[in-house]
C-alpha cells in the first residue's frame, strides 16, 4: 500500500454512517483509508459525537489503523481529501415530514424523492451540494464526489449542468437491493445474479436478468407476479403486489418506486391511512432513529447493529465502498450508478444524468450502452428526466415560475392549480432553507 487515503463524509452524524465504516473496514486490505473525517452542522453535533464514538470502537475492534476525525468545520475535512461522500438531509427529518404531509392535504402523494416532496428535497439540497463543490475546487480539486444524498439523480443532474466537477458519481442502494431481492426469489447467492439496469434514479428498470450468465428475465417476472412471492421490496415502500398480466406485458423488472406511478391510487390511500394512524414515513423514521442512536450510545457496541436495516439503508456500505474501491483500484467491474449518459440510453440527452450499469475505472464510470428503452417505459422515464432538469434549474435560479413548471409536469401532480397551491404552501413551510426563492418579492415572482 502506498498513499493512505483521506475520505470526508458530509453528514457524518447520519444513522447510516456505521454502514460506511463497516464497508471500509471490510475492504481495508484493498482500500488503504488512513483518515475518515465525519462532518456535520452544529444542530447535528450530538448525533455526530454518538456515531463517531461508535465508529472509533468499530475500527478499534477490527484492528485497522483508520483514524476517525469528527468536525463541524467542513473546509478542514475537505482539505486534501481523496474522496468526498455526501449523505445529508437539509432541514432534517422535520423537513421530510412536511414534504410528506403537505401534499396529502391536496390528495397528492407525499414522498421523499417523488412528486412534490422530491422537488422540494431537490430545491433544498442542490444549492448546498454546489456550495460543497466550490469548496472542493479550492481544497481538494482532484477528489471524487460520491453523492448518496437524495434525490440522487436530480442532484447529479445539477452537478453535471451547473458545475465543472467531472469527478462525480451519484449512488443509490435500490439496484443492489433489487439484485439481492431477485437472488432471494431464485434461492441463490447474489453474486450469481446479473441485471442490466437502465433508467433514472428511483426510476430504474431491470431490462434483463441473468443467472450464471443465462437469461432468466421471464422466470423472475413470473416469480414476482405470483401472489405468494416476496423479495424485491424495500423497508420504506409498502409492497402492494402487482397485476400479473401488467408485469408480464411490461416484460422488464420495475423498481419499488415505480409503485408510485403505476399504483398511484393505492399508494395514496396507503399514505393517507398511515398519516392518520402510525404517521408518515419520516415520523416512523424519527422513532427508528431514536432507537438506533440509543443503541449507538452503548459503549459495548462495536459493530453495525442489525436494526439499521429497518432504516431503509441496507447495502449502503456495499454500494458506496465497492464504488470507491473500484475507482481507486481501477477494477473495471460493473456497477449501476448515476453518471453522465454519453449516449448509453438513446432517448435521454447525452449530457444528462442517468442510472445505468457502468464499467468502473480509475477515470470513473464508463456507461454501458443499452440503446433505447422499451417503448412502454420510455415516455415515463423521459417525463421524469424533464422534471429533474426543470427542478434543477429552479433550485439554482430560485425562479418561482420555473419551480411551478417543475411541480406541474411531475406525473404525480394532477393540475397546475393544485401545483401552485402546493408550491406556495411548501415554499412558506421551507422558507428557512430556500433563500434563493425569497430574494425577490412575491409581486415580482408573480404571486
Amino acid at each position: 500500500m502506498d498513499k493512505r487515503l483521506k475520505i470526508a463524509t458530509i453528514g457524518g452524524g447520519s444513522s447510516y454512517t456505521p454502514e460506511l465504516v463497516e464497508g471500509l473496514i471490510k475492504r481495508y486490505h484493498e482500500l488503504p483509508v488512513g483518515e475518515l473525517w465525519l462532518v456535520d452542522i452544529p444542530e447535528g453535533k450530538e448525533k455526530l459525537e454518538i456515531v463517531g464514538a461508535l465508529a472509533k470502537r468499530m475500527v478499534e475492534k477490527a484492528g485497522v489503523p483508520i483514524e476517525i476525525h469528527l468536525t463541524l468545520d467542513r473546509r478542514r475535512a475537505l482539505e486534501g481529501a481523496d474522496f468526498v461522500t455526501t449523505q445529508f438531509r437539509v432541514g432534517g427529518l422535520e423537513a421530510r415530514a412536511k414534504d410528506e404531509r403537505i401534499p396529502l392535504k391536496y390528495g397528492v402523494i407525499g414522498q421523499e424523492t417523488n412528486g412534490p416532496g422530491g422537488l422540494f428535497k431537490g430545491l433544498r439540497t442542490i444549492p448546498v451540494i454546489l456550495d460543497i463543490i466550490r469548496d472542493m475546487e479550492e481544497l481538494c480539486p482532484d477528489a471524487w464526489l460520491i453523492n448518496f444524498t437524495n434525490p440522487a439523480g436530480m442532484v447529479t443532474e445539477a452537478v453535471l449542468r451547473y458545475t465543472k466537477q467531472e469527478k462525480v458519481v451519484g449512488l443509490c442502494n435500490v439496484p443492489i437491493g433489487m439484485r439481492m431481492g431477485v437472488a432471494k426469489l431464485l434461492g441463490v447467492d447474489a453474486d450469481r445474479v446479473h441485471i442490466d439496469f437502465a433508467g433514472l434514479n428511483h426510476m430504474v428498470f431491470g431490462l434483463h436478468v441473468y443467472l450464471d450468465g443465462v437469461e432468466v428475465t421471464d422466470k423472475v417476472i413470473d416469480l414476482i407476479a405470483h401472489p405468494d412471492r416476496s423479495g424485491v421490496t424495500m423497508k420504506n415502500i409498502v409492497d402492494l403486489g402487482w397485476e400479473p398480466d401488467f408485469l408480464k406485458g411490461l416484460n422488464v423488472l420495475p423498481c419499488p418506486y415505480h409503485r408510485y406511478y403505476y399504483q398511484t391510487d393505492k399508494m395514496l390511500a396507503e399514505e393517507l391511512e398511515a398519516a392518520k394512524t402510525k404517521g408518515t414515513r419520516a415520523e416512523v423514521v424519527q422513532q427508528l432513529e431514536k432507537e438506533l442512536f440509543e443503541l449507538y450510545k452503548d459503549p459495548n457496541l462495536a459493530i453495525k447493529p442489525p436494526q439499521l436495516e429497518k432504516r431503509g439503508g441496507a447495502y449502503y456500505s456495499d454500494a458506496a465502498c465497492s464504488l470507491i474501491s473500484s475507482i481507486y483500484n481501477d477494477k473495471r467491474d460493473i456497477q449501476p450508478v448515476n453518471t453522465r449518459n454519453n449516449g448509453a440510453i438513446a432517448s435521454i440527452p447525452p449530457e444528462s444524468a442517468v442510472e445505468v450499469n457502468c464499467v468502473i475505472t480509475k477515470d470513473g464510470p464508463k456507461p454501458i450502452a443499452v440503446g433505447d428503452l422499451p417503448v412502454a417505459v420510455r415516455g415515463l422515464v423521459q417525463q421524469i428526466k424533464s422534471f429533474e432538469r426543470v427542478a434543477a434549474e429552479a433550485a439554482v435560479t430560485g425562479d418561482y415560475q420555473t419551480a411551478l413548471v417543475a411541480m406541474t409536469i411531475n406525473p404525480l401532480v394532477p393540475s397546475d392549480t393544485i401545483a401552485k397551491q402546493m408550491l406556495d404552501e411548501m415554499l412558506e413551510a421551507h422558507k428557512e432553507y430556500l433563500p434563493q426563492f425569497f430574494k425577490q418579492t412575491k409581486a415580482a415572482a408573480g404571486r
